[in-house]
């Protein structure tokens, strides 16, 4: 943890005296470099506490060499889109797309906006590295222990009818205790994790009305608290974020997630990128386009060019690839024409 705190001061010392050199003038080259004058000025970005890491590394970066005021928060993305479809911040950082009721609020308030993919991330299935009889579980296992269905079920045990009648291939479990720690309904990681594992099985058993996890359990919004929780555990279940699982995977232990197709899959930064680990999801910003002041235009351009998007792989998150990068940046140069 020290040596990574390290290397990232390190490369925001090294980036600010870049840009300083360069008189912190900051426009868009053609291949995405910050180059021109961001004027000075606020910024307010908040939302996803999974992309929270990224932003507040670029925020810095940029501040520092332009003199601007970035304030970065991560509350949660349905949090952030309260926010943004309010007209309280310029930027809304996201770990999922826009919901259709959120884009109706923003819309009905006039705000316009651009969806801009950053980076990957994968979920990581958490446990206690104490934990050595569960190693993989297909989304079958998950749903016994996490859905909707497993409300009240106190040891790993308990889902093991569930889960036959799922035919769950990771059967059976252990009779120990089941110390569930996640994230909360704020989270864009608990919405992810249910569209991914829980929703298509919720749907078809329990109805549209049950599309969500068991509620029985400690929802957390501080991704440190659920490592702690998960580490202190010998038995825990939970899931965070792949990057605060790197960041704490001497003290955790991942869970690999069986895709399918070619069996039990670990989250590394190749099998996240390549859609082989089945918990893989895309990461964005929402840029506000209305009323879109000088400094937030010029912050979404630094972000977005080779320099600001160096912070990704800083941050512990999966690049995009070259292509993706070119869409995306596309996608800006399209929203602010003109």
């Amino acid at each position: 943890m020290i040596a990574r705190l390290l290397r990232l001061v390190a490369s925001l010392a090294a980036l600010a005296m870049v840009l300083a050199a360069c008189g912190g003038d900051t426009t868009t080259s053609e291949n995405g470099d910050a180059e021109g004058d961001a004027g000075g000025g606020t910024i307010i970005i908040s939302g996803s506490s999974t992309v929270e890491p990224i932003s507040a590394l670029v925020a810095q970066a940029f501040d520092d060499a332009n003199g601007t005021a970035s304030t970065v928060e991560g509350p949660g993305t349905g949090d952030g889109f309260a926010r943004f479809c309010a007209g309280e911040t310029d930027i809304s950082d996201a770990s999922r797309p826009i919901a259709d009721d959120e884009a109706a609020i923003c819309a009905e308030a006039g705000i316009e906006y651009v969806e801009l993919k950053v980076a990957f991330d994968g979920m990581a299935v958490l446990t206690s590295p104490a934990n050595e009889t569960v190693s993989c579980l297909a989304f079958t296992d998950l749903y016994a222990l996490l859905g909707p269905e497993s409300e009240g079920f106190q040891t790993w045990s308990d889902a093991n009818d569930l889960a036959s009648e799922l035919g769950a291939p990771n059967t059976p479990y252990p009779d120990a205790p089941l110390t569930i720690t996640a994230p909360g309904e704020e989270s864009g990681t608990y919405d992810s994790f249910v569209e991914i594992v829980i929703e298509g099985l919720a749907e078809e058993r329990v109805g549209e009305d049950s599309i969500f996890t068991r509620a029985d359990y400690s929802a957390e919004a501080n991704d440190n608290v659920i490592i702690n929780n998960l580490a202190g555990n010998d038995t825990s279940l939970g899931w965070v974020g792949y990057a605060f699982y790197v960041e704490n995977s001497d003290a955790v232990k991942a869970i690999e997630v069986d895709n399918g197709e070619s069996g039990c899959v670990a989250p590394t930064e190749e099998t996240i990128a390549d859609g082989s680990y089945p918990l893989s999801r895309p990461l964005f910003i929402y840029a506000k386009t209305t009323d879109m002041s000088d400094a937030t235009g010029a912050f979404v351009d630094y972000y977005l060019s080779d320099e600001g998007l160096v912070f990704v792989t800083e941050a512990g998150y999966v690049p995009l690839p070259d292509d993706q990068i070119a869409a995306t940046r596309a996608a800006w140069e399209e929203a602010t024409a003109g």
